[in-house]
Parts: C-alpha cells; structure tokens; sequence
C-alpha cells in the first residue's frame, strides 16, 4: 500500500475510534413519561434547555400514566413523569419509586361540540358528565381508554358525578386506547364530547367544531410529579443522571423553563415544586 493510502486509512480508523469513544461516552437517561408532556410540546421546550446544563441525553418514551409506571416497574426507565397522585404515591410505597417530588400542575377541560347538544357547558364537572349521560339521544363521548392520568380522572368524575359508566356504556361511548392527541382527533371526526388535559388542547391544531365547554371546576386540578426508578430493585437505573434531571426540574431554572413555555401567549403549565 502507498504511503498516502496508509495514513489515509489511519486517519479514518482514528476517526471511527474517536467515533466510537465519544458515543460509549455520551450520557443519556430513559424517562417514561405521560402523553401530555410531550404532545404539547412541553419536552420539547425544555429538554434541550437541560440537556445544555448537565450534558445528558433524555429519551422520551410517552405513554398514559399507567404504562409509564409499569415501564418503571419493569426497570424500563430511569424517571417517571406523570399524572396520577394516587398511582405515583403506590409506586412509591410499594419500592418501585425512590420519591415523588410535584413539579407542575395544569388542569382538565371538557372539551365537546360547540354547539353543545347536552347543554354540558359551565363550570361543574359533574353536571356537565350528567347532562352527557341524561341526553336522548345520548352524544358521542371519546375516552382515551388507555390507564392514563386523564383516563383514570375521567373514570373518577362519572362516578362522583353519580353515574355507573360500566352500566350505562353504548355505542355513544367510544374508548380509544390511544394518547391524549389522537384520542381529540377522533373527537374532532366525530364531534364528541372528551375530557383532555388544557396544554395538550391548547398545542392541538384539528380541532374542527370543538371548543371547551367546562372549565375552571376545582376539581379539574391536574398535578405532575416526578420520580426516581428505584435502583435497590433495577440496579442498571441511572440514578446520578436521573437524579440530576429530577434536580434541575425542580430547580429555579427547570421551573422558570417551564413557566416559559407558551402557544398564543398562554402558558400551559405551572410549576409548582416545594422549595
């Protein structure tokens, strides 16, 4: 081989080894998270912003509430984000969480057709649910379906609302299985009613004849929380990195990220960690 050739071919095998090293070296975290951090743009205002600060990758994998915290449990994930107080504090108690700590909060909207055939529109959750349940003929009515955060608060107002969805189930009620997106297209194909969490709504452009109908009802409250996958039982969870992006989230510069983040001037979520 000439000359030239072989130290053409060491520089490219250095460059394939530098290649190589740098990509062994590079450092990234795996968080499950709910659909709605990441259908509303949230992850993708802030996660640049932290991975800027500390160096670290993170990989989204979206799911509903409850799959993210089997993702976790399965030592799947480093971080879980989502939104489900009751389902966070069990993961915890039962080991799979090292700590919950708040981050933000928004809030549900009933979300239905403008023209309102049930008359749900106001500021109460649970008389909006009636009216949906009491019409004739009753209107159509998309659930996401899929254990999420929104899922299981959906399931929590038709039974505080006093009504047996199980019982009362039809044609007229339609789960998806899907995430919080694809589930408000399918209320746009069809005109239906459908509880969606406000940032996801606010970032969604098909909204066809919908507009929101119920809104600023107390209990439509919608909290976020954060949690460390418990190394004790998944010993491969990268808890230093994970740990530091917990710490950044709930930091001054994680919590003025995402008081930052806006779509026509309207913030979407709030921060709200304990200092």
């Amino acid at each position: 081989m000439k000359p030239r050739r072989i130290l053409l071919a060491a520089l490219a095998s250095a460059g394939l080894l530098f290649a190589a090293g740098s990509h062994a070296a590079e450092r990234t975290i795996t968080v499950a998270s709910t659909t709605s951090t990441e259908q509303s743009g949230l992850f993708g205002h802030i996660l640049p912003l932290f991975e800027q600060a500390s160096g670290i990758k993170v990989r989204v994998v979206a799911l509903g509430t409850g799959q993210a915290l089997d993702t976790g449990r399965r030592g799947d994930a480093d971080v879980v984000f989502v939104h489900d107080k009751a389902a966070e504090e069990k993961f915890v108690g039962e080991g799979w969480g090292v700590a919950r700590q708040e981050v933000m909060y928004n809030d549900f909207v009933l979300v239905g057709p403008k023209a309102d055939p049930a008359r749900a529109a106001g500021q109460d959750i649970h008389a909006g649910l009636r009216r949906i349940a009491e019409a004739n003929p009753r209107p159509p009515f998309v659930s996401r379906g899929d254990k999420s955060g929104t899922h299981a608060a959906e399931l929590r107002y038709w039974k505080a609302a006093g009504l047996d969805l199980p019982a009362i189930k039809g044609e007229w009620y339609r789960d998806t299985g899907s995430g919080m997106g694809p589930a408000l297209n399918t209320a746009a194909s069809m005109n239906a009613y459908i509880l969606a969490d406000r940032g996801t709504w606010l970032a969604f452009k098909n909204r066809g004849e919908l507009a929101i109908l119920v809104e600023g009802d107390s209990r439509l409250f919608n909290q976020y929380g954060v949690i460390l996958v418990n190394p004790a039982r998944h010993p491969h969870v990268k808890k230093e990195d994970g740990q530091r992006f917990i710490d950044w989230l709930v930091s001054p510069a994680g919590q003025q990220a995402i008081a930052g983040y806006r779509i026509g001037g309207q913030q979407l979520f709030f921060p709200n960690a304990a200092r």
